[in-house]
């Protein structure tokens, strides 16, 4: 297996693991974990939202990229890390969401939010019926296109770290054909990295993975969710400052 281009599910993730007390992973309790974690992500991000505490960006995403480590690091600690992982992302989310909201026009958000349900449905149906086969050649063309972002993405945020602005495709303002272009380009590559989490999740059950893993599988997909929603909200904001 070619690794994925998310960062929490590689080909090795479930290589060397071995149940300790007998119970394994599967698909049914990954799916429930996958459930629980979306609904407590969604419930920080309504409580953020809702009263527009934008001072939760920084420490929710902070705070998030700093269990996620752990998680990565700690697979075993994953039914404890992920939930927190999940409440920092959703207040991050929320805040972020009612930033652009704001900025923008408010009926970004649900739109964004619709469209990335939809996009994990599609995908997922796709997926189960094979329409979307995770072969050997679509794993190496998406993890290749993926790093690009990722090498795209540390240039913009260094450039900006030395006081620079960053790339102008990366500004949710930027309403270009070439940035809006680039936006429907990383949104498409986000989108099919859910082919990926599912396979890994399938690999999973098939190994025997520990139970624990269930809630790592959450936390894989989480990830790629988190990055969709994201995007697609950047991609309707240059959508909205054409108008």
């Amino acid at each position: 297996m070619i690794k994925s281009g998310n960062p929490a599910l590689s080909k090795k993730t479930f290589d060397n693991l071995k149940s300790k007390t007998g119970e394994i992973m599967t698909l049914d309790g990954a799916v429930n974990k996958i459930a629980i974690s979306l609904a407590i992500l969604l419930f920080a991000a309504y409580y953020t939202y809702t009263n527009a505490l934008m001072s939760f960006i920084g420490v929710g995403f902070g705070g998030g990229f700093i269990v996620a480590l752990v998680t990565i690091f700690k697979k075993e600690w994953a039914p404890i890390t992920v939930p927190i992982y999940a409440i920092l992302e959703g207040l991050a989310l929320g805040s972020f969401s009612k930033l652009f909201a704001d900025i923008f026009e408010p009926g970004i958000v649900p739109q964004a939010i619709s469209l990335t349900l939809g996009i994990l449905i599609a995908l997922l149906f796709a997926y189960k019926t094979k329409i979307i086969k995770a072969t050997e050649n679509f794993k190496l063309g998406l993890f290749a296109a993926t790093a690009g972002i990722a090498v795209v993405y540390l240039i913009s945020f260094l450039i900006s770290f030395f006081g620079g602005t960053g790339f102008p495709i990366m500004n949710p303002a930027n309403a270009s054909m070439l940035s809006i272009g680039f936006s429907l380009f990383v949104v498409v590559i986000a989108s099919l990295n859910l082919v990926m989490d599912f396979d890994f999740i399938e690999k999973g059950v098939e190994n025997s993975a520990p139970k624990y893993m269930e809630w790592y599988s959450a936390f894989g997909l989480l990830i790629t969710l988190i990055w969709l929603y994201v995007e697609i909200l950047r991609l309707l904001a240059k959508l909205s400052s054409r108008k």
